[in-house]
């Protein structure tokens, strides 16, 4: 076949199923799959027909496009999927913020006094009025708040911390690389299972800055354990002139159902703590986000470390946040989805489901099961949910479900579709997408 035979990229490009398309990215993927049978044609091998090279060119297109970020319907009943982006921001809090996002503010601007203004300023306030601490600081993750508290304070001493607490976060990000980037010297005491007082007590001396104590916000230590309480370590740290900084990874405000908070602390019982971080987008429901709490001299002098301008967060941030905070000072619970959707009553759950399997042809069983909170908090504590099974085989059922946009789980060789994370405005899609799929069958 002579090589004017090959199809002309711009005929490809204007063709129907490209019509919206981005045109830059699919002509790179034309151009690299029309070099491909150039070659061919020059080794004396047969091109592909041109339907078939279509189709070759729109699967690799749309390969690309599934790399982008797109709205999926959760129902893996996992509600801090952090694969699916941990917590789900409330439209309404969306909205409250759309004005600041999308206009000039005064994230800079101190509209009293018409100087220069501090980005810092009202969120601080907000977030102390709610924990009960001096001051706050707000950088743009929880590993981020770890480096520049342990950079500003203990950056050439050394940082004592238990070993049962040198803990592995998300995207194998450790605790003990984070202490070693900061420039702190990282002092391991006690045992895997065990941490005394005397461990920490014992370790002070000349170069010693600061004790941390790190929460297993994502693993279990079980059996023959002890550690101590930060109550504990403030006491000491406290009676030796050093600062003590509590990393809890996750925390959450108000009640969790279910027995949930039994073991996980919430934010507000440590505020006469010098300094306590976390999460943002964890058990707080709001966007990612590292959040530093304590004492205001200390905050002050983090503010003033010149890392900290690699570490800020955006206008954008700042606004969604602000929101979250002054709906938990309001008490606006509803408007914090994560928290909203792990109190959910089982019998709510159950209506739910009688409600969907009311709208599909073909109903689907309805089953009682147990799920994660996810996102690296709570671990190995479960809660009871409610979820559809699917008929059929199990991985294949998956593949089909996920191609819709429905992400499920697999149980006991079952995929089952957990109500747990459905989120309200999802519940009509859902009926839609599972009628579709079930029909085809």
């Amino acid at each position: 076949m002579s090589l004017n035979k090959l199809p002309q990229v711009d005929k490809i490009l204007n063709l129907e199923c490209f019509k919206t398309a981005i045109k830059p990215i699919l002509a790179n993927i034309v151009r690299d799959e029309l070099e491909k049978q150039r070659e061919l044609l020059k080794q004396g091998k047969d091109m592909l027909e041109f339907d078939k090279l279509t189709q070759l060119i729109l699967q690799k297109y749309e390969n690309f496009i599934n790399k982008g970020l797109k709205r999926l319907i959760n129902a893996t009943g996992v509600v801090m999927h952090t694969n699916l982006a941990r917590s789900v921001i409330d439209e309404q809090i969306l909205s409250r913020a759309k004005d600041v996002i999308t206009s000039y503010s005064n994230l800079e601007y101190n509209l009293n006094s018409g100087q220069r203004g501090n980005r810092y300023d009202y969120i601080g306030s907000l977030l102390s009025s709610l924990f009960g601490f001096e001051d706050a600081l707000v950088v743009n993750n929880n590993a981020s708040a770890v480096f520049l508290i342990l950079n500003t304070f203990a950056k050439g001493g050394e940082t004592i911390v238990s070993r049962g607490e040198l803990v592995e976060i998300g995207g194998s990000f450790r605790v003990p690389d984070v202490m070693s980037a900061s420039g702190s010297i990282l002092k391991e005491v006690g045992t895997t299972n065990k941490t005394h007082l005397y461990d920490y007590e014992n370790a002070i001396n000349e170069s010693t800055k600061m004790l941390l104590k790190v929460h297993r916000s994502n693993f279990d230590i079980v059996g023959f354990t002890r550690s101590v309480d930060i109550s504990e370590i403030s006491k000491l740290a406290k009676d030796r002139n050093l600062i003590e900084y509590y990393d809890l990874g996750s925390g959450y405000v108000g009640e969790l159902n279910y027995n949930l908070g039994k073991d996980e602390p919430s934010i507000a019982k440590f505020s006469k703590v010098s300094l306590v971080s976390f999460s943002g987008d964890k058990l707080f429901g709001s966007v990612q986000a590292g959040i530093i709490l304590g004492k205001r001299e200390l905050i002050v002098k983090l503010r003033k470390n010149a890392l900290l301008r690699m570490l800020r967060v955006d206008k954008v941030t700042l606004a969604i946040l602000s929101e979250s905070v002054k709906a938990y000072l309001n008490k606006e619970f509803e408007l914090i989805t994560t928290i909203k959707h792990i109190n959910k009553e089982l019998s709510s759950l159950e209506n739910l489901a009688n409600l969907i399997n009311q709208n599909l042809k073909t109903p689907l069983e309805i089953v009682k099961t147990n799920t994660f909170v996810g996102g690296g908090s709570l671990p190995n504590k479960t809660y009871p949910s409610i979820a559809l099974k699917v008929a059929g085989e199990a991985i294949l059922n998956e593949s089909i479900y996920r191609a819709e946009g429905i992400i499920g789980r697999i149980e006991n060789e079952a995929f089952l579709l957990d109500l747990r994370s459905i989120l309200d405005k999802d519940v009509k899609e859902l009926i839609e997408k599972i009628n579709k799929i079930e029909s085809a069958k």
